[in-house]
């Protein structure tokens, strides 16, 4: 069974964040919504509140997770840039080769810790000077290794189709993909 932690920040972008977590959970992957904020109200950039299942302080490890999910938009990509525990958590899951997906701004946060050193990368067009180490694509979503990146709320949909994918097969993805009409 797959077990999946998607972070939240203030700031985080709704559609990236929300929509990777209603698939996956569609998909019946165990997935947990983690909230860096001390509070588990967190409010995105357009200023909806959503509630995180839990605090980052009440997880005692992440070791049984499989993937992390980093949301873009602003401030959220700062806020989790920022975070002491998120840099850990995703270093070792990147170093370990678990899966770590980012979407739209976020990448930003794999390049900050030196995990996209030439490999192939995806980001948020106005954010690609910031991926200096990266191989930028500017397709969708690029997968190379354990990274998965999109670009933003457009991709929203093929990002966590490809989670999916990564986690539980083409198949399944393409079931997803046909129960939300996706064409």
């Amino acid at each position: 069974m797959s077990k999946v932690y998607v972070f939240l920040a203030d700031g985080f972008e709704e559609v990236e964040g929300l929509t990777a977590v209603d698939m996956l959970r569609r998909a019946k992957v165990d997935l947990t919504t983690v909230s860096i904020m001390g509070r588990k109200e967190v409010t995105g950039r357009s200023n909806i509140t959503v509630l995180a299942d839990c605090l980052y302080e009440e997880v005692t490890s992440f070791e049984d997770g499989n993937m992390l999910v980093l949301p873009g938009g602003m401030p959220g990509t700062t806020n989790l840039m920022q975070h002491p525990g998120v840099r850990k958590v995703v270093t070792s899951f990147a170093k370990e080769g678990k899966l770590v997906g980012a979407i739209c701004a976020a990448p930003m946060v794999l390049e900050d810790l030196g995990l996209l050193q030439g490999k192939k990368a995806t980001c948020y067009p106005a954010c690609e000077e910031n991926l200096k180490s990266a191989i930028l694509t500017g397709a969708p979503v690029t997968v190379d290794g354990n990274l998965i990146t999109s670009r933003g709320v457009g991709t929203a949909i093929p990002f966590a189709l490809e989670l999916i994918s990564v986690l539980m097969g083409g198949e399944m993805a393409k079931k997803i993909a046909s129960d939300i009409v996706y064409e």
